[in-house]
């Protein structure tokens, strides 16, 4: 059984998932980071000063005597989230459009020259076998 699950754990897939899920959660740190700190000020500029993660709807104020919390939709938290997924979004496009870029190109370079087509061949046939009589 250990053997196994060593030869599990030895498969390129599950070592590529691996890779692929730490480095896409060090992604969005940098992605939220970008978006709180890089993008949002200027928004928040542009819309008079608004800190949209702060934006809510209160449904029930918190009760200090009761030691209730605030029950609340925060909305601005909500918009924040949507950014970083358009921004993801945007980013892994790039990404995906640049990989297959460079694939067309190797694919372009590799590709031996394509033979000529039934007709052109035949048409070649034809040509010299007119060539012959004349």
């Amino acid at each position: 059984m250990f053997k196994e699950f060593r030869e599990f754990i030895a498969r390129g897939n599950v070592v590529d998932l691996a890779v692929g899920v730490i480095i896409g959660a060090s992604f969005g740190a940098i992605v939220k980071s970008l978006v709180d700190q890089v993008i949002m000020p200027p928004i928040g500029l542009v819309t008079g000063g608004i800190d949209f993660s702060q934006l809510k709807i209160v449904l029930k104020a918190a009760d200090e005597a009761a030691k209730k919390p605030e029950v609340a939709i925060l909305y601005g938290a909500f918009i924040n989230t949507v950014i970083q997924f358009v921004i993801v979004a945007f980013v892994i496009f790039l990404i995906v459009k640049g990989v297959n870029s460079l694939k067309r190109e190797k694919a372009g370079e590799e590709a031996p020259p394509a033979g000529p087509t039934p007709t052109e061949a035949l048409l070649g046939e034809i040509r010299d076998l007119l060539k012959s009589r004349g």
